[in-house]
């Protein structure tokens, strides 16, 4: 018989950096699961992917034993790395700090792909250029 879950964690973690101190071990220690076990699988499995921030779904048994997803890199932490800003803009779209090119737009549409709903590159191209118009953030040709 399959294990019952008995809790989905969901957690955006820098690969590579997971430790059991705050924010990680504040969330996943109520859950009862081993802390130390957490992190060294999560940071084996990123650390091919140093210096991007990671969102990792947990899924927790009743046995405390658990299992996880790495999902693809937020769209905004992609674009921001592509544009080379800190942050986006505080007024939307209203407002440009920064430009990226039509190239860079797909490579980050193909990264994202698997995690959005979109089925050919171009929809997710459609998907990625509407977080970057709203981040203040132009496509040009």
């Amino acid at each position: 018989m399959a294990k019952q879950v008995t809790k989905k964690i969901k957690l955006q973690i820098p690969a590579g950096k997971a430790t059991p101190a705050p924010p990680v071990g504040t969330v996943l220690g109520p859950a009862g699961i081993n802390l130390q076990e957490f992190c060294t699988k999560y940071n084996d499995a990123t650390k091919d992917k140093m210096g991007d921030i990671l969102p990792v779904e947990i899924s927790v048994y009743e046995d405390r034993t658990f299992d996880f997803v790495i999902k693809t890199p937020p769209a905004a932490f992609l674009l921001k790395k592509a544009a080379k800003v800190k942050s986006g803009s505080s007024k939307g779209s209203k407002e440009t700090v920064a430009t990226i090119t039509k190239e860079q737009l797909k490579e980050i549409a193909e990264i994202k792909l698997p995690d959005l709903n979109a089925y050919t590159i171009e929809d997710a191209m459609k998907q990625i250029e509407g977080t970057a118009r709203n981040m203040g953030i132009e496509i040009s040709e």
